[in-house]
């Protein structure tokens, strides 16, 4: 008798959709590539994102209020890491991988002690807890070998500051045009979360979806077909 696969516990992951208006056309997008050597998703396109981290359970030494929407969301996910974890996950993965800190003018209100919140300080920025978005969780299917539970978050591309230039765990980093997504390897997760994402920032620009205006959705996999219900307490 063949024993059964061994399921692999999903890893707390956070990432991070970055939208912007362009001066001439469609709206871009930052995505970048998997190295073909990367463990999961392989030659890939993503957004930036990655593990949360113990460290990303502190403080960031700025104002961190989420909306009320999108905290309440993040803290009904089944997680017993503090809701701030993921958005905090979200900011750092993205200034390491792609060197952008995303914020607004501000100050911290303590010195901070993680390299990215003190980057953020040492340009005078402060991370917008406040306008993040909460998209998606999403979970890897059972099958998988590195498995992921990760919350998607959605920030506007024009707070975005300094150079994409970023650790090298994206090849090809750019901001793309809407219009380009189609001629890109992506997988079904990432092809739903930038369309939700694209929907929800069009209405933001148009004045009418503000941020927590919608409730996240939940994507999981029943038989390896990805599925889409209302974010729930447990996954």
């Amino acid at each position: 008798m063949t024993a059964a696969p061994k399921v692999v516990k999903p890893v707390d992951a956070a990432g991070l959709v970055l939208i912007r208006a362009a001066r001439h056309g469609a709206p871009e997008i930052l995505l970048g590539r998997r190295h073909r050597r990367a463990g999961f998703l392989p030659d890939i396109y993503v957004v930036p994102g990655g593990r949360v981290d113990p460290a990303d359970h502190a403080p960031s030494g700025f104002a961190e209020t989420l909306h009320p929407a999108v905290s309440a969301a993040l803290a009904s996910g089944g997680s017993r890491r503090p809701a701030l974890a993921f958005p905090r996950a979200a900011l750092r993965e993205t200034h390491e991988e792609t060197g952008l800190l995303v914020g607004a003018r501000g100050a911290a209100l303590e010195l901070p002690r993680q390299p990215v919140w003190q980057a953020y300080a040492a340009t005078g920025l402060a991370p917008d807890f406040a306008a993040l978005d909460f998209i998606c969780r999403a979970i890897t299917p059972v099958t998988s070998a590195r498995r992921y539970n990760t919350r998607f978050f959605l920030a506007d591309g024009a707070q975005a500051v300094g150079s994409v230039q970023g650790n090298g765990e994206l090849e090809d980093l750019a901001w793309r045009p809407v219009s380009a997504l189609g001629g890109l390897n992506i997988v079904d997760v990432t092809e739903y979360v930038l369309k939700e994402a694209l929907r929800r920032w069009q209405a933001r620009v148009n004045g009418e979806g503000p941020t927590g205006a919608e409730p996240a959705k939940l994507l999981n996999y029943r038989k390896d077909i990805m599925t889409l219900s209302r974010h729930r307490a447990r996954g």
